[in-house]
């Protein structure tokens, strides 16, 4: 465990994790001091995973943010992000499996290798199951009988199927950005920036893409190299975001290599060396159109990477006690000022179900 986070996670290792049927003492303290503030590591799924808790009142909503990525977690930008919404939620962020300092803990930053890919088991199953684990400590940990579930491009697959598997840890779903069918997703997105490419007359866009041709791909790197074009385009055609900057916290020199292994290696397995990572078994209609908790989705114009045609089409299937579909202008695929104050809006309803 690197020297740089030593001291604070067993610290806090103690206060986190009670015995999973025990509640927390926070929201027995008086009412003058019910902020609570915890960063630390829980066992999950076998493996110690980073779990963080924070809110200025733990009686208010408890709202499980789902990272996306894979291999992207939210912590080390969460305040500067969501950091407001502590006013009126209490804000639970995990880092996944292979993922920031969950990689940190149990992982070696060493070059990633075809034998340590091969060696690395990461699915879809592995990850939601590890999901509803955190979302019973959190549940237990505060006390609640729900959460607001919330999940964002790859997070919102994970988001979807832990709702799907355990209806009852959760008053709704918020699905941000959200990612519906693999095949179906590359398609349109592909499609879109090629037209969006031809429109602008852009001869570099339009190179890279037709090279690379349509989806599906066996080379991994051609989704990066489409990203960067998306990235570039959604900027130009969305509303300012936040400038991020990695929180102190996470600013070591062992956090950022940490993060960056975790990223690769879990991209990598997500596309896989031949176009056969386990982000190909994505595919939300095959878990059937039924919701027992109301469902939420929030959605970019601007997006270019999860299409909004996808999602309103996957949407408009659903059958949920209550179903909304929010449009967001000049919006994108990652977190802008528009998207946020959107989300927001959103999560407020949800939570009041």
């Amino acid at each position: 465990m690197p020297r740089t986070f030593t001291a604070i996670a067993v610290a806090l290792l103690a206060i986190v994790s009670p015995a999973r049927g025990e509640l927390a003492p926070a929201c027995a303290r008086k009412a003058a001091d019910r902020a609570i503030h915890e960063h630390a590591y829980v066992t999950i799924g076998g493996i110690d995973q980073w779990v963080t808790i924070d809110g200025e009142d733990c009686r208010n909503p408890v709202v499980l943010f789902v990272h996306g990525g894979p291999g992207n977690p939210l912590s080390p930008f969460m305040d500067q992000l969501y950091g407001t919404w502590a006013r009126s939620f209490t804000l639970v962020t995990w880092d996944q499996r292979y993922s920031g300092r969950t990689y940190a803990r149990n992982e070696p930053v060493v070059e990633l290798t075809e034998e340590r890919l091969a060696a690395t088991t990461l699915t879809i199953e592995l990850l939601v199951a590890d999901g509803i684990e955190v979302s019973e400590f959190v549940r237990h940990r505060l006390g609640k009988r729900r959460l607001t579930l919330t999940g964002s491009s790859w997070g919102s697959v994970l988001g979807v199927h832990m709702a799907h598997s355990r209806p009852d840890l959760y008053g709704a779903y918020v699905g941000v950005s959200q990612l519906v069918n693999e095949r179906d997703n590359l398609a349109a997105s592909y499609a879109a920036t090629l037209q969006a490419a031809r429109g602008k007359q852009d001869a570099t866009a339009i190179a890279t893409l037709e090279e690379i041709g349509a989806p599906p791909w066996t080379n991994p790197r051609n989704f990066g190299r489409m990203r960067r074009i998306i990235r570039g385009y959604e900027t130009a055609a969305s509303s300012p975001a936040p400038q991020l900057a990695v929180a102190a916290e996470y600013a070591s020199d062992a956090d950022r290599a940490a993060y960056s292994a975790g990223e690769e290696l879990s991209f990598v397995k997500y596309v896989g060396l031949k176009g056969d990572g386990f982000g190909t078994r994505v595919d939300l209609p095959a878990l059937g159109p039924e919701f027992r908790i109301p469902v939420y989705l929030v959605q970019g114009e601007e997006d270019l990477l999860t299409r909004p045609g996808v999602t309103r089409s996957w949407f408009e299937t659903l059958r949920a006690p209550r179903k909304k579909l929010v449009t967001v202008p000049k919006a994108g695929h990652d977190p802008n000022f528009a998207m946020i104050e959107a989300q927001l809006v959103v999560l407020k309803a949800a939570a009041a179900d």
